[in-house]
């Protein structure tokens, strides 16, 4: 997830409680649908769809944590 923030993200997961957090929990999700789309896991439609959705508001979050962060260092 946001590969081209690494430095940042590292910075981050150190430093924020919050953000590593939701950076986890975006792992754990993408883990899952990856399972899933490869038959490993057995979900619905539905349930893969709300898994997709979370990640992509987690995803949305840790940006824009990540784009605070850059505006505070710089």
């Amino acid at each position: 997830m946001l590969s081209e923030y690494r430095d940042e993200i590292s910075a981050l997961k150190q430093s924020n409680a919050h953000f590593a957090k939701i950076f986890e929990k975006h792992n754990e999700l993408d883990q899952k649908a990856t399972d899933a789309d490869e038959g490993r896991l057995h979900l619905s439609d539905m349930e893969l769809e709300q898994i997709k959705k979370e990640k992509l508001l987690l995803k949305d979050e840790a940006l824009m944590m990540i784009l605070e962060y850059r505006k505070n260092q710089g």
